[in-house]
C-alpha cells in the first residue's frame, strides 16, 4: 500500500512538472500563433493532420497552439487564486480557531453565509461587475473559494491549541502573534500545502467554467473552456475542438488531484 501511494504522488507530481514545463515552453514549444489564421479554412474547421495534428478551428488557428498557450492562462489563473485562497482561509481560519468565542461565532457564520451561496454563481456575478479580464477572473475565484480552506484550518487550529506545549507557552507569557506564528502555522503547514494541490484542481475547473460560460478570460487569449464553449456548433461535424482542449482539462485536474492525494495518503501514514 505504501510503495502504490508512493507511485501515486510520484505520478502527480510527474505530471504536474510535465505541464509547468509545457506552459513555461510554450512560445518554444508551439508550431503557430495561437491567434493567428495559419491555415485556410473557408469558415470551416480543419480535421487532424500532419501539418496541424489537433486540426484548426473555424478560423483557421492552430488547435494545438491554442492548447498550449491555454495551458499559461490555467495554470496562471489556478495558482494564483489558489494562493490567494490561501490567504484569506488560512488567515480566518487561525483567527477562528485561535480565539474562539465571538471571533469564531462571527468568522464562521460568515464563512457558512458563503458556503451557502453557489460558487459559480457567485463567480459569475463578481466577474460581470468587475469586467472580464485574467485579473479579475483570478480574484474572484480567490474570493469564492476560500470557505473550505477556513474550515479545516479551524479545525486543526483548535486541536492544536489544546496541545500541552501551547499551554505552557500560554503560561508563560508568550504574546497570541508568536503563539500563531511560531507554534500553529508550522504545525499545520502540512496539511495546507496538501489542500492547495487538491484546491489547484478545483479552482482550473472553476476558471475553465466561466470560460466556457463566457465571462472568463475574454478573447483571442487561449483559454480550454473558452475552446470547448466555441467548438459546441461544429460538436457532429468536428468533435475534436471539444475534446482535445476537454482531455488538457482532464489532464491538468487529475495532476494535481493525484498529488494531493498522494501528498495526503503520506501524511496518514
Amino acid at each position: 500500500m505504501r510503495r502504490r501511494m508512493g507511485a501515486l504522488e510520484a505520478a502527480g507530481a510527474a505530471m504536474v512538472i510535465s505541464l509547468v514545463a509545457v506552459a513555461a515552453l510554450a512560445p518554444i514549444l508551439s508550431p503557430h500563433d495561437p491567434t493567428r489564421a495559419v491555415a485556410l479554412t473557408f469558415g470551416d474547421p480543419g480535421a487532424p493532420s500532419l501539418a496541424f495534428p489537433m486540426g484548426t478551428d473555424e478560423l483557421g488557428r492552430d488547435v494545438l497552439s491554442r492548447i498550449i498557450y491555454g495551458a499559461r492562462i490555467s495554470l496562471t489563473v489556478g495558482v494564483a487564486a489558489m494562493a490567494l485562497t490561501l490567504t484569506i482561509g488560512v488567515a480566518i481560519g487561525l483567527l477562528s480557531g485561535f480565539f474562539g468565542g465571538a471571533t469564531d461565532f462571527v468568522l464562521m457564520r460568515f464563512t457558512d453565509v458563503m458556503l451557502s451561496l453557489p460558487a459559480l454563481l457567485l463567480a459569475m456575478a463578481f466577474v460581470a461587475v468587475l469586467r472580464p479580464s485574467l485579473m479579475s477572473v483570478l480574484l474572484v475565484i480567490g474570493i469564492v473559494s476560500w470557505t473550505q480552506v477556513a474550515r479545516v484550518v479551524r479545525a486543526e487550529t483548535l486541536s492544536m491549541a489544546r496541545r500541552d506545549f501551547m499551554l505552557a507557552a500560554r503560561a508563560l507569557g508568550a504574546h497570541p502573534r508568536r503563539l500563531i506564528i511560531r507554534h500553529v502555522l508550522p504545525n499545520i503547514l502540512p496539511i495546507i500545502v496538501v489542500m492547495a494541490a487538491l484546491g489547484t484542481s478545483g479552482t482550473l475547473l472553476l476558471e475553465s467554467a466561466l470560460s466556457f460560460l463566457g465571462v472568463g478570460v475574454p478573447p483571442p487569449t487561449p483559454s480550454w473552456g473558452r475552446m470547448i464553449e466555441e467548438a459546441l456548433v461544429y460538436f457532429r461535424t468536428a468533435p475534436w475542438l471539444a475534446t482535445f482542449p476537454g482531455l488538457a482539462i482532464l489532464y491538468a485536474v487529475l495532476a494535481f488531484n493525484l498529488l494531493g492525494y498522494g501528498m495526503l495518503q503520506r501524511r496518514a501514514r
